[in-house]
């Protein structure tokens, strides 16, 4: 497999460091609010990654944390934390909006048909937080003002290189509209332990610390649990090209001060989804959840498709045109999939059989190139209007037995769950066909009109007749 790696800046072979064995992690929500469809497309690039990683015989263990403490309003340890302004807004405790927010992520989730990872919530892992700043501490990489307790940066020589840009290059900019803390030794000096007092003073949550009462900072949680649960390094850490500059660096950083090692030997980024062409934004009107799209009547999985069909590296624009695009494809894949419950024929032409072999190897291939999606899909698609143009085949050849769970083992489509129609509806297309036959055109259309009302098709092809749902 080969991945362009972020921090060597270049595609490079994939090895892990046990094979068969992966450990991955992945940045998960800060849940103070609904996932927006920004976000939805890094979780599904994970998910593709986990999927391809899988394919090619990996046993993955795949971590995702859920941040539901310490992520303030900036990256740069100003403004409120995101938890505490969501339940002020919404009249209720920080526990009850994480939760709520919790369930939502996960409903998304199964939804977009992503497959589970093993969850870990900040503050879940506060024993293992305060662990990691004691090192730290007692390393001489993290020291303490009034208000918190910070990660020396000049303490690290190679601060910053996930970014590529030393920190003497760095421009420093404060907005003087926020007071920070005076007694920082460097503006890129980060938080790891806020104490709740002054502007903290009514953060509910918080806890006991041999340095005083206080909360996490945002990255610090990152590095606790993957040395909790993974242990560091790890094969491959992904996250959106949006957290390299501060949440990915710092996080990088501590666990390197702490441990002496790195925390991932690869770094994977998905990059920005815009919207008609702009960054989403409330106040531009453009900002939509997975509910938005299923209010107006979309599948969700064809917002997974659409995801799919932009390679995770490329800014991908949005636009409700192109979701209509992706879900008319959907509904043709489906249709696609439905003729394993209609073969018209005992035989499955050698050619057939090795066309589907040959999508399998190129699928594959196209997965483990960098997780090219929409190669992949341009070659499911040369299958599809292949056999649009034959009779209409029996599944059972010899490569096909397992073609649609292979294609959904990637791609996560779910084409090899539909069901069959029921035998009521087989009926009526029997009789039909029967009608037809006898010439009886009116009987015939009759029946058309009964199947169509439950939502069935039907083409008549040289081969015979071939049903399809309307959605």
């Amino acid at each position: 497999m080969k991945f362009y790696d972020s921090l060597k800046r270049q595609i490079t072979d994939f090895t892990p460091l046990k094979p068969p064995q992966v450990k991955l992690y992945t940045c998960g929500p800060t849940v103070y609010d609904y996932a927006h469809i920004g976000n939805l497309r890094t979780f599904v690039f994970y998910d593709t990654l986990k999927r391809a990683l899988t394919a090619a015989s990996y046993k993955v263990n795949h971590v995702m944390n859920i941040t539901d403490v310490g992520h303030l309003t900036s990256d740069a340890d100003e403004g409120e934390d995101k938890l505490e302004k969501g339940a002020k807004k919404q009249g209720k405790s920080v526990w009850d909006i994480a939760n709520f927010y919790i369930d939502a992520f996960k409903r998304n989730s199964d939804q977009l048909n992503l497959l589970q990872p093993q969850y870990a919530r900040a503050t879940d892992f506060i024993k293992p937080q305060l662990a990691v700043i004691k090192i730290l501490i007692d390393k001489g990489f993290a020291y303490q003002t009034e208000q918190a307790i910070y990660f020396d940066v000049t303490k690290l020589d190679n601060y910053g290189e996930l970014t590529g840009q030393r920190l003497s290059d760095k421009e420093i900019a404060v907005r003087p509209e926020v007071v920070q803390d005076k007694n920082k030794h460097h503006p890129y000096d980060f938080a790891i332990w806020f104490f709740t007092l002054g502007h903290f003073a009514d953060h509910s949550m918080h806890w006991s610390s041999p340095w005083g009462e206080g909360f996490p900072g945002w990255h610090l949680e990152c590095s606790a649990i993957i040395h909790k649960t993974l242990g560091d390094p790890i094969d491959i850490h992904a996250a959106g090209v949006d957290l390299i500059g501060t949440h990915n660096t710092n996080e990088a950083a501590q666990t390197e001060a702490a441990f002496g090692h790195k925390i991932a030997n690869y770094w994977l980024h998905s990059e920005h989804l815009l919207v008609d062409g702009q960054k989403m934004s409330k106040s531009l009107g453009n900002f939509y959840t997975l509910d938005d799209i299923l209010e107006r009547g979309y599948d969700p999985i064809a917002l997974r498709l659409l995801f799919l069909q932009a390679h995770y590296r490329s800014q991908m624009n949005f636009t409700w045109e192109a979701l209509d695009s992706a879900q008319n494809w959907l509904h043709n894949l489906r249709a696609w999939a439905d003729l394993k419950y209609q073969g018209t024929t005992d035989l499955v032409s050698e050619e057939l059989d090795q066309k589907f072999n040959e999508t399998r190897k190129r699928m594959l291939a196209a997965l483990q190139n960098d997780l090219n999606t929409a190669d992949a899909l341009s070659i499911l698609s040369d299958l599809v209007n292949y056999m649009s143009s034959i009779p209409v085949p029996n599944l059972e050849g010899k490569y096909t037995e397992d073609i649609l769970p292979f294609i959904d083992s990637l791609l996560g489509l779910e084409l090899n769950t539909r069901e069959d129609i029921n035998p009521e509806q087989k009926q009526l297309i029997a009789k039909r066909e029967e009608a037809r036959n006898k010439k009886q055109w009116q009987k015939a259309d009759e029946f058309r009109q009964k199947l169509s009302e439950q939502g069935i098709e039907i083409n008549d092809s040289k081969a015979g007749p071939v049903w399809s749902r309307v959605r």
